[in-house]
């Protein structure tokens, strides 16, 4: 079973993506060269990182006293990646990228995220490089992002701390002005970095020339203090190996050193650490502390490090899909070839009778619709979000303004709704296998493993959850949420107009009056602690009622398609999704409606 079939029917009969190509940035691009796209990237992730997806779990990163070794396998596929030119793919011409629509990025990326999630393909670095085209001076732009969109170099996000993971008001890393002079620099004003920071991915390696750390911390005042909460924080380019204006490694290394790498449940081929910034095991330029180069104004660094969260946010939430999709492939493979059991009829089983496939059971056939319903349904949501980054960048004001106001509130979703309930589908998948799959003779337990962190990593399910219901649906006065329920509407009287989808239609109409009345519920009081008390249950129900709408969508596409397979299976999805997953909502909507404390008044001896 292929993917492609699916990234072509949702690129191309759903979102209509060849239509980007009468925008001025797209015009020399058309379905031909989208194709040829996808044709690599799939190519590259079936040679250079299927194959190797169990060898880097099983082969650990590890330290050798002098660097951290990985697989040579790793090196292949991240080289491979790289020549590619994909880490570049949506960049101008004039910088060597290849102006493709985010929307065909995203879609070729997801190969990868499919074959071997944790090889990687760069998000990190293509993160850490757009954040700077935004954000940084022409100088940090030339040096530092353009050699990671080339591949020659890498990068990271630092924000967390062995004592401040989620809560970025606790920062205690430290950035004093370096010497006479400081601000001059031209690669930016020069700081020194003193602190240590934990959960940094590919923070160390042999992979590239060198790492471009992008770094949180605190500048003190003219007393050494450091100013309480967020708005004391600012944010510093920190290479690992110091740098000319050229972009020439100069010989120097920065005193940054690995202090550890943290050994994880999953995701094992990508090396996790804790670093230490400026302590003084690689002085540099006769003294101790991580040189860094501040990026934006001060005590604004957290702005600026949205721009690169928001993006690794919806990278997770690709990642967490294609988990998913890979262990549904892998147990729609074993239940259509496993022999097990007979079929009940009306004079019983048949001992006599030969054994047939576990696909013919129907509780085997809920649980692969359910993944089914998940991982494409997710897919398609992450695809939708995409192609609201290219409107945003390219469509007419309005209409740029409206993707950028969608995308705000659909962000905690497309991170979150894959990352629990493409779990779960690698779950069900781990089921299909029986005993197998609790096996390593099998890959479903490694995906599982893997998608366990999608729900902790770039923000925890309840961080997005009272993002969500704490900022996004409230800010613009609302303007955000009634421009999403007006897209849901549309999709619901076109839906209406069609007689096999007329009762979901209803159905989801239902739902979104459900969400709209249990908003205004959870705010009827002012009080933060009520309101954001049932904030997951929230989440859960409102990705639940983005997700039905997307499967209606789809169904409006496939259910005009030529009768075959896949449209069956399209709205059969649709119809799980409705039938078996929509009317959770109800129950997850009724604590947050009556602003239930249970959980929040629970004093901590009742534990």
């Amino acid at each position: 079973m292929s993917l492609r079939p699916t990234i072509d029917f949702l690129l191309n009969d759903w979102l209509a993506v060849e239509n980007l190509n009468q925008r001025q940035r797209f015009a020399d691009h058309s379905r031909e060269t989208f194709d040829a796209v996808l044709d690599t990237c799939e190519r590259i992730a079936r040679e250079k990182y299927a194959p190797f997806n169990r060898l880097v779990d099983t082969q650990e990163p590890h330290f050798d006293g002098e660097r951290v070794v990985l697989p040579q396998a790793t090196h292949d596929a991240q080289k491979a990646y790289a020549e590619s030119g994909m880490l570049s793919a949506a960049q101008d011409y004039d910088i060597g990228g290849m102006q493709l629509p985010y929307t065909v990025e995203a879609a070729a990326n997801a190969f990868f995220a499919m074959a071997s999630v944790s090889i990687g393909s760069g998000m990190l670095s293509v993160g850490n490089a757009n954040l700077l085209m935004t954000h940084g001076l022409e100088l940090q732009k030339k040096v530092f992002a353009l050699n990671e969109f080339s591949g020659r170099w890498s990068g990271t996000m630092c924000l967390s701390e062995p004592q401040a993971g989620s809560s970025l008001s606790d920062l205690a890393t430290r950035a004093a002005p370096d010497g006479v002079g400081y601000e001059t620099d031209p690669l930016g004003p020069r700081y020194r970095l003193r602190g240590n920071k934990m959960w940094i991915s590919a923070g160390e390696h042999e992979l590239t020339e060198n790492i471009i750390h992008l770094v949180l911390a605190k500048i003190p005042d003219e007393h050494g203090r450091l100013v309480p909460g967020v708005k004391g924080i600012s944010l510093f380019i920190v290479p690992k190996k110091l740098v000319d204006i050229e972009g020439n490694l100069t010989g120097e290394r920065n005193d940054v050193a690995l202090a550890g790498l943290n050994h994880k449940c999953g995701w094992r081929g990508t090396t996790n650490t804790l670093l230490n910034f400026g302590e003084g095991k690689y002085p540099v330029r006769g003294s101790s502390g991580a040189i860094g180069y501040l990026v934006g104004q001060p005590g604004r660094g957290l702005q600026c490090m949205f721009h690169m969260m928001n993006e690794a946010r919806i990278g997770v939430g690709m990642a967490a899909t294609m988990l998913g999709m890979a262990g549904y492939h892998a147990s729609l493979d074993y239940a259509k070839n496993r022999p097990q059991g007979r079929p009940l009829t009306s004079g019983g089983k048949d001992a006599a009778a030969p054994q047939v496939r576990i696909i013919e059971h129907a509780d085997v056939k809920r649980m692969l619709l359910a993944q089914k319903s998940y991982a494409e349904g997710a897919l398609a949501l992450e695809l939708y979000c995409a192609r609201l980054v290219d409107e945003q960048h390219t469509g007419a004001p309005e209409a740029a303004d409206d993707a950028r106001l969608l995308l705000e509130v659909l962000t905690p979703i497309a991170k979150s709704w894959p990352s629990e309930w493409c779990l779960e589908a690698n779950s069900l998948a781990i089921q299909i296998h029986g005993g197998y799959g609790y096996t390593r003779d099998f890959p479903v337990e490694q995906y599982w493993r893997d998608n366990r962190l999608n729900m902790i990593h770039e923000g925890t399910h309840g961080i997005q959850a009272m993002d969500l219901l704490g900022r996004k649906v409230l800010m613009e006065n609302g303007k955000g949420l009634t421009l999403l329920a007006s897209r849901i509407q549309t999709t619901i009287e076109r839906a209406r107009r069609v007689p096999t989808l007329a009762a979901h239609a209803d159905a989801l109409g239902q739902a979104l009056k459900e969400i709209g009345s249990a908003t205004q519920a959870a705010w009827a009081t002012g009080n933060p602690t009520e309101a954001l008390a049932n904030a997951v249950p929230y989440l859960q129900a409102f990705g639940h009622t983005v997700l039905a709408w997307i499967w209606l969508d789809v169904a409006l596409t496939a259910h005009v398609a030529p009768p075959d397979g896949p449209r069956s299976g399209r709205l059969a999805a649709t119809q799980y999704f409705f039938h078996y997953e929509l009317p959770k909502i109800s129950a997850w909507l009724a604590v947050v409606r009556q602003r239930d404390l249970t959980c929040a008044d629970l004093a901590e001896d009742a534990f």
